[in-house]
């Protein structure tokens, strides 16, 4: 047990409000603690059975819970001393920070069930060696984006769909201690000086926080949470996002070193489907990539991950994207991963796929692949590169092979709507073609889009010599005829 810094004493009792279906109130003392002469409380009757419970994240507690937490948790960082705590291992600090919880509710007289007592522990554990009120919300696999805005208000994403948790904060003070936990585990920073930061956590999720006076409510934090289950092309094909026949092309497109471009809004899956893409780059490869918070889970044995970096106090010291794009020439890469192309870094990449780096890949914000297209001239452009609008699309068209579009439907779902190839210039005007595009047919009764992939018929696809020179032509051409066939079925 750590040495306590004061007397923590008696404080009049605080009773914390009973649940209809809990056990009667009692104190759990603590072994070799000075406890004092306590009363049990004595239930009279069996408790009935407890129903099925929300999720402890779905329950709205109540101002008295929080003004109780308050109160133990103030008295815990009297008593605990945080150097030593901070040398010991998760678990038994967990362990050390329950014996003296558990002391200070019986000297404070403090009512609650069994129940209520395990939640408070849970609570200032993850206050302390977490973070706080989002420990629970990390752990759900199901959920796919949190969304802080403020200390009373937190929404996550599941399925698609938007809905408001019963989670808060204690107050905004401890919302952006948490976000300053969150940023300074990889050496960023959240302030009034710097009120705007993109992180991760450890395990790869991304994190976003835009801090008061910038947020006039309180911080606003983003976090996009890490798939641990590494998505691959054919888990594509089981949530109906492309047909087999598609994740098989899109296959070969990256295995024959394809310069891809993927498209798509915000939520749409950009990332996740880059991440399926790299799945198919051959293991003797050496690819870097280059990201503003390293997200990518590439699985082969030469990588090398960089990050962008923000200037620093003085204003100095900033990495851009463009600076990592630029030196990444210089380090023999055989593939280039950009992971969200939004500036003038687009240049330095389409000159890198354009000088011998095929394969490279990388995502940005666009609606449709013509708008992906005009998005690349717009970011060049401004730039700041004094070229002919013509010179600009010529490289676009010698750089970018395939553009594969990614939606967030708006029933939640997420489906590739378009593969489309680059094919070359008329005049001042860049030519395309799609080989799989996503008719949306209606809806069914529960509001779910009904809809179908659809091959447009390309026999022979652009990128055919490349498919004949890396030896996939022939599944190449058995999964555009299956596509084929898999129409007129439709159609029949």
């Amino acid at each position: 047990m750590f040495g306590k810094k004061s007397d923590t004493g008696h404080s009049p009792g605080i009773v914390l409000p009973q649940q209809p279906a809990a056990a009667a109130p009692h104190h759990v003392p603590v072994a070799g603690a000075a406890v004092p002469d306590l009363k049990l409380g004595q239930a009279k009757v069996a408790p009935p059975p407890e129903p099925p419970k929300a999720p402890p994240e779905a329950r709205h507690k109540s101002d008295s819970y929080y003004d109780i937490k308050s109160t133990i948790f103030n008295a815990l960082i009297d008593a605990i001393d945080l150097t030593q705590l901070g040398q010991l291992d998760r678990e038994a600090a967990r362990d050390e920070i329950r014996d003296i919880v558990n002391e200070i509710i019986s000297l404070k007289d403090v009512v609650m069930s069994i129940a209520e007592q395990e939640e408070l522990l849970e609570d200032i554990c993850n206050d302390v060696l977490g973070y706080g009120p989002l420990e629970p919300l990390l752990a759900r696999d199901d959920i796919a984006d949190i969304m802080v805005n403020g200390a009373n208000t937190v929404f996550i994403e599941v399925n698609g769909k938007m809905q408001k948790t019963g989670v808060r904060f204690r107050d905004n003070a401890q919302l952006l201690n948490i976000c300053q936990r969150i940023v300074s585990q990889v050496g960023r920073r959240v302030d009034e000086a710097s009120p705007i930061c993109d992180a991760r956590l450890p395990d790869g999720s991304r994190v976003n926080v835009i801090a008061p006076p910038l947020a006039i409510d309180g911080c606003a934090l983003t976090i996009r949470k890490f798939k641990k289950d590494r998505l691959k092309l054919a888990d594509l094909t089981k949530f109906k996002s492309i047909t087999p026949e598609g994740a098989t092309i899109l296959e070969i497109i990256g295995r024959v070193r394809c310069n891809v471009l993927i498209s798509g809004g915000t939520g749409s899956g950009k990332t996740t489907l880059l991440n399926c893409l790299t799945g198919c780059i051959d293991h003797d490869e050496r690819i870097i990539t280059c990201e503003d918070a390293a997200e990518l889970q590439l699985q082969q044995p030469h990588v090398v991950r960089l990050e962008t970096r923000p200037p620093n106090l003085e204003g100095e010291g900033a990495i851009t994207m463009r600076d990592l794009v630029k030196n990444c020439l210089r380090m023999r890469p055989e593939r280039i991963i950009v992971g969200e192309v939004r500036g003038p870094e687009a240049f330095d990449l389409l000159q890198a796929m354009n000088t011998g780096h095929d394969g490279s890949m990388g995502t940005l914000h666009a609606n449709s692949p013509r708008e992906a297209i005009s998005r690349l001239e717009s970011m060049i452009t401004m730039g700041g590169f004094s070229l002919p609008s013509k010179t600009i699309k010529e490289m676009i068209v010698g750089s970018i092979d395939v553009i594969v579009q990614a939606t967030r439907l708006r029933d939640g779902s997420r489906k590739i709507t378009h593969v489309t190839e680059v094919v070359g210039m008329e005049g001042d005007v860049i030519i395309t073609q799609d080989l799989f595009i996503y008719d949306v047919v209606g809806e069914d009764a529960n509001g779910k889009i009904i809809g179908e992939h659809r091959a447009t018929g390309i026999a022979r696809p652009h990128f055919w010599d490349r498919a004949r020179y890396y030896n996939e032509e022939r599944r190449l051409a058995d999964a555009l005829e299956k596509a084929e066939q898999r129409n007129i079925k439709a159609a029949n």
